[in-house]
């Protein structure tokens, strides 16, 4: 079916069940059909208190996104500046998928400024599987306990320090080459290689 004639048929509030109903379609081309629009952004989702997901299906959400450097700025006293406008369409990408996808830019600036993003995440289940997800537990540990030490954080739970502390003496970098001078204790913990030294901390003093 053509974007804009189903966008149409099933514009406005909806679940996967409506949408069966509005369009005689069974539920794995009605979810085929969300996750489609979604990609294109043309879907908000949002998770009622019963865990049921509702889908605000409209031409107008394609019109606003947001961006990962939007974020960090928006917490991080660093400020970035990039030609490179990532936009998600369809939701706001929370604080834990923003650090994650600042992490693996392997951008030494992007890196240091989502450093502030550990003052304000709460939600340490959905950071340890994005990380888990993306073979980073250490780097995100070893970014974290970075940030005590300059920062007030929210604390880290217990799962994900003992899930994410290295089982073995590999050592692996964040950024290809580069070591800290400063920072042995922290890159011996978690067998992670900063790309930072003090000097490159003081935007945050």
């Amino acid at each position: 079916m053509e974007i804009i004639k189903l966008i149409k048929k099933i514009e406005g509030i909806q679940t996967i069940e409506s949408i069966m109903s509005i369009l005689s379609i069974n539920r794995k081309i009605a979810i085929d059909y969300v996750s489609k629009l979604r990609k294109k952004g043309y879907v908000k989702t949002k998770r009622l208190s019963n865990n049921k997901r509702v889908y605000n299906i409209s031409f107008e959400n394609r019109l606003k996104g947001s961006s990962y450097y939007e974020i960090i700025n928006q917490y991080s006293p660093i400020k970035i500046a990039t030609s490179q406008i990532h936009l998600i369409y369809g939701k706001k990408p929370s604080l834990e998928e923003t650090l994650v996808y600042a992490i693996k830019t392997k951008s030494l600036r992007t890196i240091l400024a989502s450093l502030a993003l550990f003052k304000k995440i709460s939600n340490w289940s959905e950071l340890y599987n994005l990380a888990k997800e993306n073979h980073i537990e250490r780097q995100v540990g070893a970014l974290y306990d970075l940030a005590r030490k300059i920062m007030k954080t929210r604390r880290m739970t217990k799962r994900f320090r003992t899930n994410s502390l290295p089982k073995n003496n590999d050592f692996k970098y964040i950024i290809e080459g580069l070591k800290s001078k400063d920072l042995k204790e922290i890159e011996n913990r978690w067998r992670i290689y900063l790309p930072f030294n003090k000097a490159d901390l003081e935007a945050y003093k």
